[in-house]
């Protein structure tokens, strides 16, 4: 479960999760500044898997596929505090103070921030304005958000080329890329975005190269990694489900039976 004083587009989330979770969707769509206050969050980008423990802060990079295992403490529960650094805001912050990317940064989708007493007054401040419905306060929620922005530049200058890169990412190879990052659960708009393509070209280019449409590729795709994993590594379907890409078991073990003839818990 989760509980947030949001509008539907928020700026700053106190999450709250009693059990154990995986939801959500696997695209970081603008850069996330994070405070993890009780639990445990597990993180893969596909390539490195980190823990991150309660009491760290965490940055997530805009434009980046991850999976995220949210885990409450015993008999306790999963706490976190996040501030979305949306493009507009950053913008303004650029203009203002003349900032400006000056190199491109690669590396992990989320990484750790080390502890630092700014971080800690700013995130104990918050506490009350969580109170505060931000549908009506637009402004002061906008003051917050260029204060935590201007508080990583001074602690974490390093951040700026990735704060005030406002690139879309460049065309890369479609093909290296899906055979990457097939089980990751995002809309196809997604896949196009992030191998810089439009939707349109997407789908022309992904026929070309796979010789069917990216639905029909990324089922059968799935599939067959689950298959691979249940058969061969001794999972069970409620475990690579939504590893491999599905929303849901139900819908996963339908359309496991109409490929393979049989139920995924009979492997």
């Amino acid at each position: 479960m989760a509980a947030a004083k949001t509008n539907s587009k928020p700026q700053i989330l106190y999450s709250c999760y009693y059990a154990r979770s995986r939801e959500g969707e696997n695209f970081i769509p603008e850069h996330v500044f994070s405070y993890q206050i009780a639990g445990e969050m597990i993180v893969s980008d596909g390539r490195t898997t980190k823990t991150l423990k309660a009491g760290e802060y965490r940055f997530s990079r805009r434009n980046h596929l991850a999976k995220f295992v949210k885990i409450p403490p015993e008999g306790g529960e999963f706490k976190t505090i996040s501030l979305f650094l949306d493009q507009e805001i950053l913008r303004e912050i650029s203009n203002e103070y003349n900032i400006v990317s000056e190199k491109k940064i690669q590396g992990d989708a989320m990484f750790s921030l080390k502890p630092h007493p700014l971080y800690h007054s700013f995130m104990t401040s918050l506490q009350s304005y969580l109170e505060v419905e931000q549908k009506d306060n637009e402004v002061l929620f906008n003051l917050k958000i260029k204060e935590a922005v201007l508080l990583l530049l001074k602690v974490n200058p390093e951040l700026k080329d990735i704060l005030f890169d406002f690139n879309d990412p460049g065309k890369i190879d479609l093909e290296a890329f899906m055979n990457k990052n097939f089980h990751f659960n995002v809309h196809l708009n997604r896949f196009a975005y992030l191998t810089g393509r439009s939707l349109a070209t997407f789908k022309r280019d992904f026929q070309k190269i796979f010789q069917e449409s990216p639905g029909h590729w990324l089922l059968n795709k799935r599939l067959q990694e689950a298959y691979y994993l249940i058969k061969e590594k001794g999972k069970t379907p409620s475990e690579v489900y939504i590893d491999v890409g599905f929303e849901d078991l139900s819908h996963f073990s339908f359309s496991f039976k109409k490929k393979f003839g049989i139920v995924p818990s009979s492997l």
